[in-house]
């Protein structure tokens, strides 16, 4: 068995950064809640290294709920360059409406950025052809703003649906984790009971608009149900776990063993 790359010969200091070996460095809500193995804070579900930082100040209300958003601004900037200085090769959030700060972090630091999943929509367009609209699945439809679309490279007159999960279709299992006003004081929530939730959430928006060619899942929690999802709507499933998979793919290219 080889037990070392031997591509690697030769050594040296890159930047500032302080550790080596390093995989995505991700900035998280410093807001106290579970997740289970695929939301985005729990490490434990990716096949790579994840480094997290808090954006200190930087909660759900904060960053979702409060309509201004200046004040995240220099913690999620400081959340980034600390991620970059220890040695994270990328930098990605937990939550889609980072959106909001996309270009801000991008023009920080010196590494790629990945501060929403909804990057991922322009990309779905493409693939699914111009009669086809995404459907976006979001927390909560009316926190979504025009910003946040645009800041990612969406296109507002370009062909999506938004649906909210928490505010259209109803989700309690996620309002006991992330609705500030109606969460336990100990933010709990079961898995089953929240599958069945997103897959009927799925099936109805699926329904209600038939020209939706793929799912784009915009919460942190939601990709731990994106199997059952995909099998119930036979679609396309696009999440914060894809994207996090790809920008891996990005900073660790693999090699390529096989024959001819």
């Amino acid at each position: 068995m080889v037990n070392r790359d031997f591509g690697i010969n030769y050594i040296k200091t890159r930047k500032k950064h302080t550790c080596y070996g390093m995989g995505i460095g991700i900035m998280v809500l410093d807001d106290a809640y579970p997740g289970f193995p695929g939301d985005v804070r729990n490490a434990s579900g990716f096949g790579y290294p994840i480094q997290y930082q808090i954006a200190k100040g930087v909660d759900n209300y904060t960053l979702v709920w409060e309509q201004d958003k200046t004040p995240c601004r220099q913690p999620i900037l400081d959340a980034a360059k600390s991620l970059e200085n220890m040695g994270c090769r990328a930098i990605a959030a937990e939550c889609g409406y980072f959106a909001y700060f996309q270009k801000d972090v991008a023009g920080y630091v010196d590494v790629p950025v990945f501060m929403s999943s909804l990057l991922q929509v322009p990309m779905i367009q493409q693939l699914i052809g111009p009669e086809k609209s995404v459907g976006i699945i979001c927390a909560q439809k009316r926190f979504l703003t025009d910003t946040h679309l645009t800041n990612v490279g969406i296109d507002l007159n370009s062909k999506f649906h938004v649906a909210g999960a928490q505010d259209e279709y109803g989700c309690p299992q996620f309002d006991t984790l992330w609705d500030h006003e109606r969460r336990p004081e100990i933010p709990e929530s079961y898995y089953d009971e929240s599958e069945k939730d997103m897959v009927r959430i799925a099936q109805e928006y699926v329904k209600q608009h038939p020209d939706i060619g793929a799912i784009m899942l915009e919460c942190t929690g939601m990709q731990p149900f994106g199997r059952a999802v995909q099998r119930a709507v036979d679609l396309p499933v696009f999440s914060w776990g894809t994207l996090l998979d790809y920008a891996n793919s990005v900073i660790a290219h693999r090699d390529y063993y096989g024959h001819v």
